[in-house]
């Protein structure tokens, strides 16, 4: 999946372990181990930022350090959807651009169902791709175990001039949450998952991509509706292939008609035209 449409967002340049952005009006340079290249462009254009993120041992990875003003936080837009970004604790920044293509997809499932679907988004963070199924004519459950990116989500939301659209915003763990959901008899036409490779949940539970996610994925088999419509799984930092969570993905859905494609989302590379692998993706849709 390549993410394209972009007004708002550049991948300039990457090499060196490291990649040169812009954000809105703002350039930023952060770590980026997938870019095991050189940089295609010179130093003056690496160094004519406003910030950059320095890695380091401290709790979060590193801190950012500032070359210019930048404000607090900022609006950027794709396609209709409006969201803030801003640099936090982490490296992040509220929004992984590369992500557009997915949304661009699930936007494209919903439209094309027969009739209106009920998806389910785990590990939601702060929004974009339940506002783009919300968009789409989707009611929508996002969930997130972040207070914060919960109303994060929620600001985008009003942003976006989607506060009239069905999303319920829950703040849980998603592997209890699921169990409850399944006891309560609540069933999804479609399930989005975009499991970190290590998180907490809002009660201190530790969440562990290789230990929880077969469990995960077993139960939210059985939270599908008769005919569901599609699920989709990312996997950020982790070293599990493409291949390995398409063949876990074919196991949940073997009671269903349908087809699975894997594979790398990517962004592309404005100054050299280079393929930026970001994560890897299996999705299943119905026949």
């Amino acid at each position: 999946m390549v993410s394209s449409g972009w007004q708002d967002y550049e991948l300039i340049d990457s090499g060196d372990g490291m990649k040169l952005e812009r954000y809105g009006r703002y350039r930023i340079v952060r770590p980026e181990a997938e870019a095991v290249w050189q940089p295609a462009l010179g130093k003056q254009e690496w160094e004519d930022i406003h910030a950059r993120f320095k890695p380091s041992n401290e709790e979060n990875g590193g801190h950012w350090e500032y070359v210019k003003p930048i404000e607090p936080r900022w609006q950027m837009h794709y396609h209709g959807l409006g969201f803030w970004v801003q640099t936090t604790a982490s490296r992040h920044v509220g929004v992984f651009p590369e992500q557009s293509a997915q949304w661009d997809w699930i936007s494209e499932q919903i439209l094309s169902a027969p009739s209106p679907i009920n998806v389910l988004n785990l590990f939601g963070y702060t929004g974009l791709a339940s506002l783009a199924a919300a968009r789409a004519g989707a009611k929508v459950t996002h969930l997130d175990a972040s207070r914060k990116v919960i109303l994060w989500g929620q600001e985008n939301q009003k942003l976006s001039g989607l506060s009239d659209r069905p999303i319920r915003w829950i703040i849980d763990d998603a592997q209890k949450f699921v169990q409850r959901e399944i006891r309560r008899g609540n069933r999804y036409d479609a399930i989005i998952l975009d499991p970190p490779k290590f998180g907490r949940g809002p009660k201190g539970e530790i969440w562990e991509f290789y230990k929880l996610l077969p469990d995960l994925l077993n139960s939210c088999g059985k939270l599908l509706t008769v005919h569901p419509r599609f699920m989709l799984l990312t996997a950020y930092a982790v070293k599990a292939s493409a291949l390995t969570i398409k063949t876990a993905l074919d196991e949940i859905m073997k009671p269903w008609q349908g087809e699975t494609q894997c594979g790398e989302i990517v962004l592309l590379e404005k100054s050299a035209g280079r393929y930026l692998s970001m994560a890897v993706y299996a999705a299943w849709t119905s026949k």
